[in-house]
This record gives structure tokens, sequence and C-alpha cells, in this order.
């Protein structure tokens, strides 16, 4: 947790790194709040602004800024608690990421960057959205075991896995997936399938 005494060490600050949540004050010295929070919608879309102030008369202009919430001097502990926890509830959660060996070298795959993978010939061929497929020696137990854990992974039969995030259709036993590929799925799969992909879809993906 930083602090700072003006609008303008902060923005100086955000020009170093990134912030998820700032509280400012509407009414500063020098450069006010609001017109700190419009510097730093400029650089940043996603940071949480919470606007501390005496009066709401600028609830149009924090509007316009994104604001996540206005907190009315004097503030109690509870309604901080409340607002923080509101809060954290819509941060997004870290990308997990999947380490695989290639060529004798540790590769970090974020999950959404990995499209489907296949095991042939003792090697897992894992499709990205980087338009590379990447070859890693190792069981497709030992590999699917971590995906099979998020909601988007779907094992399409004893050697397949897709994950759901790329998959454009399902048509005649198969995923059609977003880079142009299309996936079977094992004849016995195809209802869990079609299960899986309506109810991902139904969720608003992940």
């Amino acid at each position: 947790i930083l602090e700072f005494d003006s609008s303008e060490s902060f923005l100086a600050a955000e020009k170093e790194r990134h912030f998820t949540v700032a509280f400012l004050d509407i009414y500063m010295k020098g450069l006010s709040g609001m017109d700190a929070a419009k510097e730093l919608r400029k650089t940043d879309a996603d940071c949480f602004l919470i606007f501390t102030t005496t009066s709401t008369d600028h609830a149009l202009e924090g509007f316009q800024v994104r604001a996540f919430h206005y907190l009315v001097k004097p503030f109690s502990e509870g309604e901080l608690a409340g607002l923080l926890t509101e809060m954290l509830a819509k941060l997004p959660r870290p990308e997990p990421i999947l380490t695989v060996k290639v060529s004798g070298s540790d590769v970090r795959l974020r999950y959404r960057d990995i499209i489907f993978a296949e095991h042939f010939a003792h090697m897992i061929n894992i499709r990205t959205t980087a338009g590379k497929t990447l070859a890693t020696r190792q069981s497709f137990k030992a590999f699917t075991e971590p995906l099979k854990k998020d909601p988007r992974f779907f094992v399409c039969g004893r050697g397949t896995i897709v994950n759901l995030e790329h998959a454009a259709d399902f048509q005649a036993a198969a995923f059609c997936m977003t880079d142009g590929s299309r996936v079977y799925v094992n004849q016995e799969l195809l209802k869990p399938a079609r299960q899986a992909f309506m109810e991902f879809l139904l969720q608003g993906g992940v």
C-alpha cells in the first residue's frame, strides 16, 4: 500500500508501475482527484477508482471516468470493509500457468493460450494461440491432470484435450476451434462434450 500527498506524485508513480486500486480524494491541493482520475484513464482502463469525498456533486464526472464507488466522509469501517469485499470479488483471477519442457527448455504457457493438445507417439503436441505447435514428452495423464481442474478444458478421448474458450462451434462429432482446426470427440463422449460446451457458453466463459 502506497500513500501520496498529491495527485501529481501519484501520477508520477503510476508511470512506473500499475495500480490495481486507487483511493482518490476529490478535493486536493493542486490537481484534483477527479483530474488525476481523468489523466489516469488515458493509460489505464482497469484500475479500480474509489473517490473519498465530502460531496457527491461530482457523480457525473465519476461516471465518465468509470469510478467504482464513492465513499462519502465520514465513512465507517463497515462501509470500507463492505466495499473491499465487493471489489475483491470483481478482481480478475490470476491466469494459471502450465510449465512444459520443450527441446530441453522450460516453457511457461498460460492456460488461455492453449487451444488444444494431442498425445501422439509418446509426445504431447500443444496448439497455441500464437500459431505454434509445441511438443513435449510426457504422459497424457500427467499433462492433463492440472488442466482438468479448470472448467475451460474438456478431454475428448484418450489422447485429446480442448480449451472450450477457443471452441467456436460443435458440429459432426467435432469441436470447431478458432484456429480452423477440428478436434474430434470419442463416440461415448459426444453427449458430455455437447453439454460441457453449452454450459460453458451459457456461463459466458470463464
